[in-house]
């Protein structure tokens, strides 16, 4: 157990994140990184999962397209 910012914690971050998407199941991530470098970073590809692929560039284009994907999942 533990991440890599709080190794002491005892729950996983997939734990907590499991925990916001039982509140808001239809949540989307927004990843600062550039989308040509996601399928390098184990942690992305980790979160793009959880998040069952609903992850979107942040930047205006994919602003838009998460904007859309939630809209569409109403």
């Amino acid at each position: 157990p533990g991440g890599s910012v709080e190794h002491f914690n005892p729950e996983a971050g997939d734990v907590w994140m499991s925990r916001l998407l039982a509140a808001y199941p239809q949540a989307i991530w927004l990843n600062p990184q550039p989308q040509n470098r996601w399928s390098y970073v184990p942690s992305i590809q980790m979160v793009r999962e959880l998040m069952g692929d609903r992850m979107y560039p942040l930047t205006l284009d994919g602003l838009e397209q998460g904007i859309r994907a939630l809209q569409r999942s109403r």
